[in-house]
């Protein structure tokens, strides 16, 4: 069971300090299924390759095999799972290689963020679904991919392909980054694992995903492979991504059991253990949004900056919002957004009272004039610092609705995220995140200038030391200002 990793970074060798492995002499790795081999075929100023070599155990593989999967004695011993990529070899590589996923490097600091030109060549790839799934995989994450199906046997063509590929990538990224994909990738393409999955694999896959999995485009299937189809495994991991890093919990998947509705508030998971189970601080959110709204008694709302629509069937399913208008600058974005309302399904009474419209919220649009409200979820630290003036006059001067609601995330609440890295925001898109302090003046700058009082909310649980992980203003003509918790 073999993967290889090279490198044309000069001069490659420095691949050796990152990874913690002297190029000059093999290393030996012992796990529970056999013995993980480092080595190095090449090592040279200008082209540097590692190799980890996994020989399987049979006898300790069926030792570890307690969530089993083959029937009978004989299949315990004689099975492709010594032979191909798999969770076997993704643990290796996570032992092996331990203190480069995690970005660690004392003798090359320097290079532990800098993207490196890489490749990596997986010969025999147990792969469910094919080149397609390796695609899927890996070319949203930068990779270019190579991935050829392995013949049944190569002197019998017509017996057609087999499962595995023979799997080559390519593409300039950061190795802690690459070694992560590949400890994910192994197990979820096979579609198995050779041990029990236990909910200890969740804390596992948020680590190897932090920065990647939440914005994937394959997450929910990703994690329902790698938390072996378990529900509700794979629920509370899917939530934990959108508590993180703001992706969208509310339909979670359809293969999931569908999220239930309370009536003009956040949806709750179905499930035996559902009333124990903690809301996802993404639905938290949307019950603070509505609830200010409602206070508010605003009837016709604007949704700015909606993205994909994560609010709006909530906004929709409010009667007392007899207009909603969804805006963002992407295209894109809104025609998701038009299927996840089901626009075309919508009764004609319902369809009334909703639109999509593209438009961005750094420039002034008479169109969106005449409204009750405006909410800014999650939207504000998604732009340049430089170009927050410009949205404040778009939004409070132009537009200015009687009512303007703002959340977005607490940066001193990062430290509570064991699945985030030190120093970093919960998004990638993120281009800053505010300390209670710094929204605090803000919001209050906004209001002095356009006549607007804020109350200042916490969303959230609240934490003693660092807050809540949310914080939201509540913009309002001619009220005073307060801060709530």
């Amino acid at each position: 069971m073999l993967v290889t990793l090279s490198t044309t970074h000069v001069p490659a060798t420095d691949l050796g300090f990152l990874l913690h492995k002297n190029p000059a002499r093999a290393q030996q790795v012992e796990v529970s299924t056999g013995t993980a081999h480092v080595f190095y075929p090449q090592a040279d100023e200008h082209r540097c390759t590692v190799a980890l070599l996994l020989e399987v155990d049979p006898i300790g593989l069926v030792r570890t095999a307690r969530a089993g999967g083959d029937d009978g004695a004989l299949a315990q011993y004689v099975n492709d799972r010594p032979y191909a990529a798999s969770s076997l070899l993704a643990v290796a590589l996570g032992k092996a290689f331990a203190s480069a996923r995690r970005g660690v490097s004392k003798e090359r600091p320097e290079l532990v963020d800098v993207a490196l030109p890489l490749e990596v060549h997986v010969p025999a790839l147990s792969c469910r679904g094919g080149a397609e799934m390796a695609q899927r995989f890996f070319a949203p994450l930068g990779w270019r991919v190579e991935a050829a199906p392995v013949p049944l046997d190569e002197t019998l063509p017509d017996w057609g392909d087999s499962r595995y590929l023979d799997l080559r990538l390519s593409g300039e990224l950061r190795l802690a980054d690459a070694l992560n994909h590949l400890y994910v990738a192994l197990p979820v393409l096979d579609d198995a694992k050779h041990y029990w999955i236990g909910a200890d694999e969740i804390e596992k896959l948020l680590r190897a995903g932090s920065g990647w999995l939440s914005t994937h485009p394959e997450r929910d299937l990703i994690t329902r492979r790698y938390l072996g189809h378990r529900t509700v495994l794979s629920r509370r991991a899917i939530e934990r991504l959108a508590e993180v890093d703001d992706a969208d919990p509310e339909t979670l998947d359809d293969a999931l059991a569908p999220p239930r509705a309370a009536a003009g508030g956040p949806q709750v998971p179905d499930g035996e253990d559902a009333a124990d189970r903690p809301v996802p601080l993404a639905l938290q959110r949307h019950g603070a949004v509505l609830a200010a709204l409602r206070s508010a008694g605003a009837q016709r709302v604007i949704d700015l900056g909606c993205g994909a629509g994560a609010l709006l069937p909530a906004l929709l399913a409010e009667s007392a919002f007899t207009h909603v208008l969804g805006v963002d600058v992407s295209a894109r974005a809104l025609e998701v957004a038009a299927r996840r309302l089901r626009l075309d399904r919508l009764p004609e009474r319902q369809r009334a009272r909703i639109e999509l419209l593209q438009s961005g919220l750094t420039y002034t649009d008479a169109r969106l004039r005449g409204y009750d409200a405006a909410v800014l979820m999650e939207v504000v630290e998604h732009l340049d610092l430089d170009r927050l003036p410009a949205l404040e006059h778009a939004v409070f001067a132009a537009a200015a609705p009687a009512t303007v609601v703002v959340t977005t995330p607490n940066v001193e609440y990062n430290v509570r995220y064991e699945a985030l890295p030190a120093g970093t925001f919960r998004h990638r898109d993120h281009r800053f995140e505010w300390t209670r302090e710094q929204f605090a003046d803000w919001s209050a700058g906004v209001g002095a200038r356009h006549g607007y009082a804020v109350r200042l909310v916490g969303v959230g649980e609240e934490d003693p030391e660092v807050g809540t992980p949310t914080q939201m203003a509540v913009f309002t003509r001619g009220a005073a200002t307060e801060v709530a918790a």
